[in-house]
Order: C-alpha cells, then sequence, then structure tokens
C-alpha cells in the first residue's frame, strides 16, 4: 500500500475529476498480464530491479530520492537474491514493471473526509477536504512465480524435516535450512519488484493529475505519506520473554504497526508513530493510523491490513448481475475505470465488511490509533 499527499483540495479535481481519472487509466496498465510497451526490461536490468527495489526507478528518474525516505525498509529488503528467481518469473516480470494488476489492486483518488487526530494528522501532512491517492498492489506475476515455484519444493522439505502440516497451504521448511534460506532470497527479490512496482505507478500517477490538470509538480504535490507492506516476512528486533531477539515475522494480511519513536519511523512521524494504511471499499472510505507502543510490545508491531471479505468473489458476481455498478457508484460521487464488468462486481462496495468497524476493534485493542478518514472520488481497477 502507498499513500500520496496531495496539494489539491477536492474543490481544485472535482470539475476535471473524470479527466485524471482517464489519465490515470490511460498511463497504468491494468487487468491480468497486462504492461506498458516503454517499460520492458532486459534480463540484467530486472536484476536490478530486483536487488535495488523502489531504488532502482528513482536512478532512473521514475520519482524523487526523497521518496525512498518514506518507505517501509526504505523501498529495498536485504537479503534479496535475484539468482533464486525463476527464468519464468523473469519473463513474467519483464513487462509488468508499473502495473496495477487485476483483482483487488487499485489506484484511488480520495479526499480527506474526517479527521480525528489533528496534531498526527499536521505531522503526517493531510488537511480536511485535501485530494489523497491510494496505491494498492504487489509483485504481480513475478511473485505470484515466485511462490509456485517454491510451494512444491517447500512441501517436500516439510516431509524432509518431519514438520506435520494441517494444511499443504502451511508448507514451509525451517529458516536456516537450505530450502527456507533459498525462499527467503527469492521473496525478498519479489519484495523488491513491488516496491520499485508502486514506485513506477506513483510516477505515472503524478504525470497523470500534472496532464489532465495543466498543472506543475509543486502544484499538484502528491508526495509520498508512506508505503508500507501486508504480505511480507522480514527479520526485525523484539523483546520476546524479556530479551531481546531478531525474529521473523510474517505479516499476512497484516501491516506494519510501529510506535513513535521507533528507528525506522521517518524523522518527521517519530512523534506520532508510524503511518498505517488500511483500505475499505471503493464506495465507502479507507483510514490512516498511526502505529501504537502497545502493538509493539504485544503484536510484534503489527495490525490489520483491511476489513476482509464478506461475500467470495463468485458470490459477488452472482449478486451484482443485473445492476448498473458504474452508475450506482458515480451516483455516490465515486467515478470508477475498469478493464470489465466482472472485476467491479467481485469488488463491489457489499462483497466486503464495513472497514470503519474493523478499525474501531483494531483502535480499541490499542494496537492502532486513528488519524483520517480518506473517502473515494476515482477508482481505477484491473
Amino acid at each position: 500500500m502507498r499513500l500520496l499527499r496531495s496539494g489539491l483540495s477536492r474543490s481544485d479535481i472535482q470539475p476535471r475529476l473524470r479527466d485524471v481519472v482517464t489519465e490515470m487509466y490511460r498511463n497504468i496498465p491494468t487487468g491480468v498480464g497486462k504492461g506498458r510497451r516503454d517499460l520492458r526490461l532486459g534480463r540484467k536490468e530486472l536484476e536490478k530491479v530486483l536487488a535495488q527495489g523502489a531504488g532502482w526507478p528513482v536512478k532512473q528518474g521514475l520519482g524523487e530520492p526523497r521518496d525512498l525516505e518514506f518507505l517501509e525498509e526504505g523501498g529495498c529488503l536485504e537479503g534479496a537474491d535475484p539468482n533464486l528467481v525463476s527464468d519464468r518469473a523473469y519473463n513474467r516480470g519483464q513487462s509488468q514493471l508499473g502495473t496495477l494488476g487485476s483483482g483487488n489492486h487499485f489506484a484511488e483518488i480520495q479526499y480527506v473526509a474526517e479527521i480525528y487526530d489533528r496534531a498526527a494528522a499536521r505531522d503526517l501532512g493531510l488537511w480536511l477536504d485535501q485530494i489523497t491517492v491510494t496505491v494498492h498492489s504487489g509483485s504481480r506475476g513475478l511473485g505470484h512465480q515466485v511462490c509456485s515455484d517454491h510451494l512444491k519444493l517447500m512441501l517436500d522439505a516439510a516431509a524432509k524435516y518431519d514438520i506435520e502440516l494441517p494444511d499443504r497451504q502451511l508448507c514451509c521448511a525451517p529458516l536456516k535450512s537450505p530450502e527456507g534460506r533459498r525462499y527467503l532470497g527469492a521473496m525478498s527479490a519479489a519484495a523488491n519488484y513491488a516496491f520499485a512496482n508502486r514506485q513506477v505507478m506513483t510516477h505515472w500517477v503524478r504525470e497523470s493529475f500534472g496532464v489532465a490538470l495543466a498543472a506543475g509538480p509543486r502544484q499538484v504535490g502528491l508526495d509520498v505519506v508512506y508505503d508500507v507492506c501486508h504480505n511480507i516476512a522480514k527479520f526485525e528486533t523484539f523483546e520476546v520473554d524479556g530479551k531481546k531477539m531478531r525474529v521473523c515475522v510474517h505479516r499476512k494480511g497484516a501491516t506494519r504497526a510501529y510506535p513513535p519513536g521507533h528507528p525506522q519511523t521517518p524523522a518527521p512521524y517519530k512523534k506520532v508513530g508510524q503511518p498505517v494504511l488500511i483500505p475499505g471499499d471503493m464506495g465507502r472510505y479507507s483510514y490512516v493510523l498511526v502505529g501504537t507502543q502497545q502493538a509493539y510490545e504485544q503484536t510484534f508491531g503489527s495490525t490489520c491490513h483491511g476489513a476482509g471479505r464478506r461475500l467470495s468473489r463468485k458470490q459477488a458476481k452472482k449478486e451484482a448481475r443485473g445492476r448498473k455498478l458504474f452508475e450506482e457508484l458515480e451516483a455516490r460521487g465515486v467515478v470508477v475505470m475498469a478493464a470489465g464488468f466482472a472485476t467491479v462486481a467481485e469488488e463491489m462496495p457489499e462483497a466486503y465488511k464495513d472497514v470503519a468497524d474493523v478499525v474501531d476493534v483494531v483502535e480499541r485493542a490499542g494496537i492502532s490509533r486513528k488519524v483520517a478518514q480518506l473517502r473515494p472520488i476515482g477508482v481505477i481497477k484491473g
């Protein structure tokens, strides 16, 4: 997830909203397997992406060096080994950098509808009615292939190391085993691809706003608030049973929530804590929160990532039959552009729980603190 804040208010963009959404949809490829012809990478270039993460596109002029200060791990995981990524994964990744993909991935224009903590919002650079953009996408086909490549290896490893699996999908290997180390190296490379992917899309979002609004970078803004992962395994240090230990934290459907003062929290956010981005559905709202000391002590610095589905994709498509979802969403003030009706049907608002309920739970639990609510006005999907 990546959140950008602009220098624009809702009134600045509303008359040209459809133009901005159209330009974003034209610039950012959406859908399964889609890519831009002007950014097809050779093997050597892709190896650099897997090793350098978001730093690679910044070096190519696709972003600003300052962007990297506001990405989890600076947008690059240590330990990534491009040599552990298969040829099939390389082939899938060559044309997909800077692409949104399909499913629940999206790029969404929003405005700040509510502020719950004025001091924290000020530190994050957020203000009422401000235009923001959230980009949700990951490592695309390359990352999916890395996972697929290691499933059989992990199943074999589980048997080799006498690990009893309650479900085949929980196949695993000891961290220090050859199989475990190979997977971590390949997974980290895929994570770096994801950081780079969002960085390239950030550049194209900025270009889209500039073209549609005939405005310069200073007027548009679109600075990175934060970029944080929600499906990743990383080595981090925590206190366990009274001792500081380096542990492997796997956040699947969860996101990092570091507290105020943590060394890895960007300097401008030291007083308030690491920004936490929790998306909702495209018809209601998303939230910006900050991490807490309680999360650091009780949940390995983690909180929820989203609301979770209420309907399966199949059920959602069945319930959407005969409906005019694009018109329904526009009646709510949301302009949507997508590759087809099926994706919008799968991701319609009713398919998800109300994220406000989930956010209230994590705040009451003390593992995140609400800062602002963001409401969508323009969405592109695969």
